[in-house]
């Protein structure tokens, strides 16, 4: 690990890990996956959250507590940092006045607004990044990129910007967020290590596929072997839809937990615009 990047360090992880991202206070799904992973026996210490547990939907104290009680292991993403430190917008980046803006001058108050002192105090004691030895790769779990936690990186994000990271870090494995779309991509650095970007998407919003459903990734050392799978899985979206209009969210954003598809697609690269509204099969 080089001193341009500090993490907090779990050791060396056994068994199989689930990793999510982006509950975006969607209290429903998270309900859901917790659901998923005590079927699946996977106990909270191997169960990961990529951050923004705070974000569109309409429940965002309800799901703050449900991952401290949890007791899961998450990191804060943009989201979170920027409630923290008492900033008024969601630290997206997004271009100015553009849609992802202007929606963001709704929820994101409405979010700030609904959490209690406890549960900002439970945001802050999460770190920025973990890193831990996992099938005998080092893993490090990180928001954005080590560069920044609010930079979008996608599946067609040229791989020399992904390659800044494992550099950065020092990881072979990195389990990213923010991005909202599940994907996996994988080279052989120049020693010949094999490198995995693996973002599980989120869980709190469709990946923008035209199907309600929202996705996870399992992580598997059978026989020390390095495996990884992604699941989808389907919830009481119209409740979690129900919550975010009685509460006088963006309808568009609501919306879209029915449809499956995004309001607009102005942070994506061009390959993954192209891809609205076809279902990801991963």
């Amino acid at each position: 690990m080089t001193d341009r990047f500090a993490a907090q360090e779990l050791g060396t992880r056994r068994g199989r890990l689930l990793v999510f991202g982006g509950p975006y206070s969607n209290l429903q799904a998270l309900e859901a996956l917790r659901a998923i992973a005590d079927q699946l026996g996977i106990p909270p210490e191997n169960i990961f959250c990529t951050g923004d547990i705070v974000g569109y939907c309409a429940q965002p104290e309800e799901s703050v507590q449900l991952v401290r009680e949890w007791g899961i292991q998450a990191i804060q993403g943009n989201v979170e940092q920027n409630i923290i430190r008492g900033e008024d917008d969601c630290g997206c980046n997004f271009t100015q006045g553009g849609r992802c803006d202007v929606l963001s001058r709704t929820w994101f108050p409405y979010a700030a607004e609904a959490l209690s002192v406890e549960a900002i105090a439970f945001l802050s004691t999460l770190p920025l990044h973990l890193s831990f030895r996992y099938a005998d790769k080092a893993v490090t779990v990180l928001h954005g990129s080590a560069r920044g936690i609010a930079d979008f990186v996608f599946g067609s994000t040229p791989w020399p910007v992904k390659e800044a990271s494992f550099a950065a870090t020092g990881a072979q494995v990195i389990l990213a967020g923010h991005a909202g779309l599940p994907f996996a991509d994988r080279r052989a650095s120049e020693a010949g290590v094999g490198q995995y970007w693996l973002n599980a998407g989120v869980i709190g919003m469709p990946a923008n596929d035209g199907t309600s459903r929202v996705w996870y990734l399992l992580l598997e050392d059978t026989d020390g072997r390095f495996t990884y799978t992604f699941h989808s899985f389907t919830y009481d979206n119209q409740a979690a839809h129900r919550s975010m209009m009685v509460n006088q969210l963006p309808a568009s954003y609501a919306q879209t937990l029915l449809t499956g598809i995004w309001d607009n697609c102005e942070i994506l690269p061009e390959a993954e615009k192209a891809q609205q509204g076809r279902a990801i099969a991963l």
